[in-house]
């Protein structure tokens, strides 16, 4: 290929990437939530129709600023196609810590006085579900599988009904740094997990996990210990996703 060819594929590929940007939600977002210095930047993409419930709360970014490192809807999975069932509603408070990206068709639902905290390369996949009503914590490089979701609260108030003794209703979850978390996951009121810790499909995770130390594998209905001494091979993968998650290189001289 000549260096002429090259170049035009260069320039096809980031216009072909351009508009995949929902620019109209893009823009509104970041000015709305963003000091002008800040917004300028666009640390926000959406990619795809999405719906804004509400933007009351905060966003806080813990990082340099970097376009497009953020991304909801951002097209870094197998599938192509939106559903089109997107929808956003932040009425606390966000903490992104770096890089995060969202899959296709996501809910994110922070209630007021709540807090969802991000580390650095977090993501969740196509049709993933978070909601947080009072403290949702991820690691860096805590990443879910497509259709996994975590709640950490769930909804009712509970009692004991010989005792009269009322349950809460809500309990923070803590993912640990680099956990592998499949697909169909759910995650709910209570769970810690210790750092490299892999989630087997279809799982459901009710409880502190972290006595069982690093590098383990749980699953199940509720999940238990299924092995030791295993992790996804980070080592090797870390350098790869960067690579290819990271939306900023491509528009430097764009």
């Amino acid at each position: 290929m000549s260096k002429k060819q090259s170049y035009s594929k260069h320039i096809y590929s980031k216009i072909k990437f351009y508009l995949t940007v929902n620019w109209y939600k893009t823009l509104y977002f970041n000015f709305k939530k963003f000091p002008l210095a800040v917004a300028l930047k666009l640390p926000v993409f959406f990619y795809g129709p999405v719906r804004f419930q509400s933007l009351s709360g905060n966003i806080i970014v813990n990082a340099p600023i970097e376009r497009g490192m953020i991304g909801f809807g951002q097209p870094y999975e197998k599938n192509t196609v939106h559903a089109g069932v997107a929808e956003v509603a932040i009425r606390g408070e966000v903490i992104f810590k770096g890089h995060i990206q969202f899959g296709k068709d996501y809910f994110f639902y922070v209630e007021k006085n709540a807090v969802a905290k991000f580390g650095y390369m977090a993501s969740v996949g196509t049709r993933g579900k978070v909601i947080c009503m009072h403290s949702i914590t991820l690691g860096d490089y805590a990443r879910l599988g497509s259709e996994s979701q975590i709640i950490d609260t769930n909804f009712h108030s509970m009692a004991d009904t010989v005792t009269g003794e009322k349950y809460a209703m809500t309990a923070p979850v803590i993912i640990g740094n680099y956990n592998y978390i499949s697909n169909r996951v759910t995650i709910l009121q209570g769970t810690v997990t210790p750092d490299f810790c892999t989630i087997a499909s279809n799982s459901l995770c009710t409880k502190d996990y972290s006595a069982f130390g690093e590098n383990i594998l749980i699953g199940g209905v509720p999940a238990k210990l299924l092995r030791n001494n295993i992790s996804r091979d980070w080592k090797n993968e870390k350098d790869l996703l960067d690579k290819w998650l990271k939306i900023d290189n491509l528009f430097k001289d764009f």
